[in-house]
């Protein structure tokens, strides 16, 4: 080939060069055009709830006014409604590889995990063992512990490593035992940012007949989950962490959705996914959910299914968060006084970074950071346990996460504020 000819591009270089710019990204989020005291918003709240772009509330809105209705009715906007609550937990199902009959709704993913916890808990007996870890959000503990209390089944903490912030897999591999029932794991903590390997938990609790579920609520924004690769029996999930309303969304293995006993009233329905939801759901949340899936899908310069398409953002969007958390954290570790936590940036981890600041309490960081515009999260986050062993109690970490509409600048003000603090 002459050395004028133009060797063609492979579909990853097309994709890439075809993937919209940061810019562009922020031009679909009007929250973006906030001020505060003078000074544009630089949102790194996001682990806590990101903000939502115009397509998610034009859904929401769109539904309100045109196709508001309950269910299984036979006129338009009850068909219509049964439409979208299909379509939505198409769109779901492809966002975790899963069948739309194994995705079902709730008010959030902390709900959805007591509701099903009552359900197993109905399986259970005394001697019954359920394991979780240190480094879990609450809500992927506290039902556990109320089976604990209410079933007089045993719980199994597994221990985390304070140096690294990651889960100690002897302890883990310990813990699991022929009593063992369930394994409750998160994929990724949102205090720390660090990815567990979920499916070498899965794969443990298999060995022993357990099952296994796992909290991806914070995971979720980062990477692309698999129920498929990594084998669990449930998986939660919630929208408002992907750019979505504030929806909890459940994958259950179907088989295992059918065997439990969920409380619910007698005339509803007994058929998954239906049987595991109780009354009448969110319906404009619902709408709002399967457009957040597809306004990530829709970032892809690829013609792939969706499925394809929410891969190659997802790559293309944790390329990017990842060098932004490599400035982060460099910037702040040039900081004197301040103490960054959790795996370092070329670690398993998301873009998620919590840290302190000697002699300035997380409550007054996060106020004075906003007096600049720039909002971040303070406190245990619900992961109480990781602060309680980090000796953190009660005022807890500061916590600052990359989303696809942070930018360079944004990272180099909340640096700048910290310095600032000194």
């Amino acid at each position: 080939m002459s050395q004028s000819a133009a060797a063609p591009r492979s579909a990853a270089t097309q994709s890439r060069n075809s993937f919209p710019a940061t810019a562009e990204i922020r031009s679909h989020f009007p929250a973006l055009q906030r001020t505060y005291n003078g000074r544009p918003v630089a949102y790194f709240d996001g682990p806590g709830g990101t903000q939502t772009p115009r397509a998610v509330a034009e859904a929401m809105v769109d539904y309100l006014y045109h196709h508001n209705a309950n269910t299984h009715w036979n006129y338009p906007s009850s068909a219509e409604t049964d439409a979208m609550l299909a379509r939505a937990r198409q769109a779901m199902a492809d966002f975790l590889n899963a069948a739309p009959d194994e995705i079902y709704f709730g008010a959030n993913a902390t709900t959805l995990a007591f509701h099903t916890s009552r359900a197993i808990g109905m399986t259970l007996a005394p001697g019954d063992e359920i394991v979780v870890t240190e480094l879990d959000h609450h809500a992927n503990v506290g039902p556990w512990e109320a089976l604990a209390r209410e079933r007089g089944v045993t719980l199994q903490v597994v221990k985390m490593d304070l140096a690294s912030g990651t889960l100690d897999w002897n302890d883990f591999a310990a813990k699991v035992t022929p009593r063992t029932k369930l394994v409750a794991i998160g994929a990724a903590s949102n205090a720390l940012g660090t990815l567990n390997d979920v499916t070498r938990a899965a794969l443990l609790a298999r060995s022993v007949g357990a099952l296994t579920f796992v909290d991806a609520v914070h995971f979720a924004h980062h990477q692309l989950a698999d129920v498929q690769a990594i084998g669990c029996d449930f998986l939660t999930c919630s929208a408002y962490k992907f750019y979505g309303p504030h929806v909890g969304v459940m994958y259950a293995r179907r088989a295992v959705l059918e065997s439990l006993p969920y409380a619910k009233v007698a005339p509803a329905s007994n058929l998954a996914p239906e049987r595991a939801e109780t009354g009448t759901l969110n319906h404009e949340g619902i709408a709002g959910t399967e457009a957040a899936v597809n306004f990530i899908a829709s970032l892809a310069g690829c013609n792939g299914d969706r499925r394809e398409r929410l891969r190659q953002s997802f790559d293309e969007l944790h390329e990017r968060s990842m060098a932004l958390l490599e400035r982060l954290w460099q910037g702040l570790s040039a900081v004197d006084g301040v103490t960054l936590y959790g795996p370092q940036p070329d670690a398993a981890r998301t873009s998620t970074l919590s840290f302190t600041v000697a002699g300035v309490p997380s409550s007054e960081v996060a106020s004075r950071l906003a007096e600049q515009g720039v909002f971040v999260s303070h406190g245990d986050f619900y992961a109480m346990t990781v602060v309680e062993r980090l000796g953190l109690a009660p005022e807890g970490l500061i916590r600052a996460g990359c989303a696809c509409y942070t930018t360079e600048e944004e990272i180099d003000r909340l640096v700048a504020g910290v310095r600032a603090l000194n």
